[in-house]
């Protein structure tokens, strides 16, 4: 095999990463043909350059605004992670009577998770999370008109956010490719960034609910500060150290 430059690696490196969800140093150092300093080098590269986000001994890929990972990869991955995260989220509805659920795996999760023994009016883009909540009885499902994105199965463009802009919410429950607390929540798409933002507005309370490998990572789009926040879910694999600095900025962390 010809010696590749280390921007050849690196696109190979961030290929597969973005293909298998995660790569591992030890794996990578064989297939490249390189030594595994060479990989970490590599992988420090990316991380500056937000392509990639390390883990002890690998990496994972970066949603940006040339990649987003699909509803069905997200349906795969970290899945007893979310159960837990969103259960814990749905036990912050209190007294809310009107729900936002989010697009994506985990808010739909959340959706699952809502009692369905009181009335509750929930309104989502999200066709997936209007289709789970049809089923109980007594929530009263406003799916949000629009363009459907074929990824997420969610709705965006001008009907869905001017369709939002009409309501107040008791409380909106909202997912995010990043968050980090210098750029806040951030997405890759700027027609998703737009529903969010407007779903931030909308809601009284304001919970968001993601796996650890979320924190820290930075996107496209920036909808909302963390400042926004009532509440952050996530999991005890978000050091104890790093859910206080994003509870310094107003929310409370709640780990599980």
């Amino acid at each position: 095999m010809a010696t590749r430059t280390a921007e050849e690696r690196q696109r190979e490196i961030v290929r597969v990463a973005r293909a298998t969800g995660s790569v591992d140093v030890t794996a990578l150092a064989a297939d490249l043909g390189v030594a595994k300093e060479t990989v970490r080098r590599d992988l420090r590269a990316l991380e500056d350059h937000g392509l990639v986000r390390r883990t002890h001994g690998g990496a994972y890929p970066v949603e940006s605004a040339g990649f987003e990972t699909t509803l069905a990869f997200r349906a795969t991955s970290h899945v007893p992670e979310k159960r837990r995260v969103a259960a814990a989220a749905a036990e912050l509805l209190g007294d809310a009577e009107t729900v936002f659920v989010d697009e994506g795996f985990t808010p739909q999760l959340i959706a699952e998770a809502l009692p369905a023994d009181r009335p509750l009016t929930v309104v989502t883009a999200s066709l997936p999370v209007a289709g789970a909540l049809a089923q109980n009885g007594n929530a009263s499902v406003l799916l949000l008109g629009g363009r459907v994105r074929s990824g997420t199965l969610a709705t965006v463009d001008h009907w869905t956010t001017k369709m939002l802009a009409g309501f107040v919410i008791d409380l909106a429950f909202i997912g995010a490719n990043g968050i980090s607390r210098e750029h806040g929540l951030t997405t890759p798409d700027p027609a998703v960034s737009e529903v969010k933002a407007q779903a931030v507005r909308a809601a009284r309370r304001v919970v968001f609910a993601g796996v650890h490998t979320k924190f820290g990572a930075v996107s496209f789009c920036r909808f909302a500060e963390v400042g926004a926040l009532e509440a952050i879910v996530t999991s005890t694999l978000l050091p104890a150290s790093e859910a206080h600095r994003y509870s310094l900025l107003g929310p409370q962390v709640v780990r599980v």
